[in-house]
């Protein structure tokens, strides 16, 4: 029998400092995340009430993205917030971490 390949990288390589992310950035792809789940519920509650019309269907999915856009940008779902909150905690407690024991 043959030992297990351990594919974990030496830990010296993996603490190489990181530059914080954006918050900006981190708050507009959240938004955008966001609006993209609201389009893809748009959509799903869409389709069992579809007819057949392709430009009907093309104009509502575009109506959707849009509305989806807009409710994602004035707070949406909370799902936006949720997100950034995640990912600056999970900021702080990857600092924390590197960050020498004093």
């Amino acid at each position: 029998m043959t030992d297990p390949i351990n594919m974990a990288a030496p830990a010296s390589s993996v603490t190489t400092p990181r530059t914080p992310d954006d918050p900006e950035k981190i708050k507009g792809a959240a938004k955008q995340f966001e609006a993209l789940m609201i389009a893809q519920m748009l959509r799903t509650a869409r389709e069992n009430t579809e007819d057949d019309d392709s430009t009907a269907s093309s104009m509502l999915d575009l109506a959707d993205q849009q509305f989806s856009q807009v409710l994602a940008n004035n707070g949406g779902l909370g799902l936006s917030n949720m997100i950034v909150k995640g990912i600056n905690q999970g900021q702080i407690n990857a600092d924390q971490q590197s960050s020498p024991n004093k």
